[in-house]
């Protein structure tokens, strides 16, 4: 059997990444309003795209209504079920797919914030939706991997992850434009998209992290990003990873005996001097004053 050929760009993908994503089963299917589905949870993730009808998809308790064009994905282990509503049915392609570890052939359980990471990008929740028009690239993609699936022709098997890849850059892309567009409509999503990345920060202080990691967890540009962050919380994503730093760095101060260059190091400080030129410009003192004057009250 012939070699693929393999464009530069994707090669590039494949060798640096340890998981892959792979398509367990993809259908397509047609189901009339006199069809139902009982709950239904299982260990990957679930891709519905919605060609004609109305139908209602119920993931741990949130409803998510689905049309013409709709796209849901669907987190790994969320309780879900979904309900015809249009009279005349409706028709969808299904694709269930996971994480194939390519050295060792083992099955990654990741999270779905690992899954959207994966694609430059992120959304909290059970669920991501997304709207596409008809002749989308995305559906091109869809109908062409469901066809591939079925075909089992040479190749297939490894082009199969080539369009998939390809597949979630596209979705990374639209989502993308549709949350900015969503900032400048000021919607709820932006409440939603800021809480997440205070969570984020306050979960990974500790860590080398910079305004760009923090605004691709949450899927936005820099730019917009420090805007919303500012005009939503009164401060900077920096500003703020900074105050959580250092009042972090204040308890180990007051409760340890723990060096300075330590606590640097543990509140993610990579150089001490820098380290005690924020603290002092946060609190009006050095770290080694504030610990003395903690201690002799």
């Amino acid at each position: 059997m012939e070699t693929p050929v393999i464009p530069k760009a994707w090669e590039v993908v494949l060798n640096s990444a340890s998981f892959l994503p792979v398509i367990i089963k993809s259908i397509e299917r047609i189901h009339d309003p006199s069809w139902s589905m009982d709950y239904s949870i299982h260990e990957h993730y679930e891709m519905v795209y919605m060609e004609k009808g109305q139908a209602v998809f119920e993931v741990e308790g949130r409803h998510a209504p689905m049309g013409p064009n709709d796209m849901i994905i669907i987190k790994p282990n969320q309780k879900h079920k979904f309900s015809v509503k249009s009279k005349e049915g409706c028709m969808f392609i299904v694709l269930y797919f996971r994480f194939e570890n390519r050295f060792g052939g083992e099955y990654s359980k990741i999270s779905l914030e690992d899954f959207l990471n994966f694609v430059q990008g992120r959304e909290a929740g059970p669920f991501i939706t997304l709207k596409v028009s008809q002749k989308n690239e995305i559906i091109m993609l869809l109908n062409r991997i469901t066809r591939e699936k079925a075909g089992k022709e040479p190749g297939s098997e490894f082009l199969e992850h080539l369009l998939v890849l390809e597949l979630f850059v596209l979705i990374s892309r639209a989502l993308k434009m549709e949350w900015e567009d969503s900032i400048k409509e000021k919607t709820p999503k932006v409440k939603e998209l800021i809480s997440a990345s205070v969570k984020f920060i306050n979960n990974n202080f500790e860590w080398d992290i910079s305004l760009k990691d923090i605004a691709n967890y949450v899927f936005l540009s820099s730019s917009y990003f420090s805007r919303v962050f500012r005009e939503e919380m009164g401060i900077t994503p920096i500003s703020y990873l900074l105050k959580v730093r250092i009042e972090r760095a204040k308890e180990m101060l007051r409760e340890t005996d723990a060096k300075i260059s330590d606590i640097a190091v543990s509140v993610g400080f990579s150089h001490q001097q820098r380290f005690n030129d924020i603290f002092k410009k946060h609190t009006g003192m050095s770290p080694m004053q504030y610990r003395k004057q903690v201690k002799n009250h």
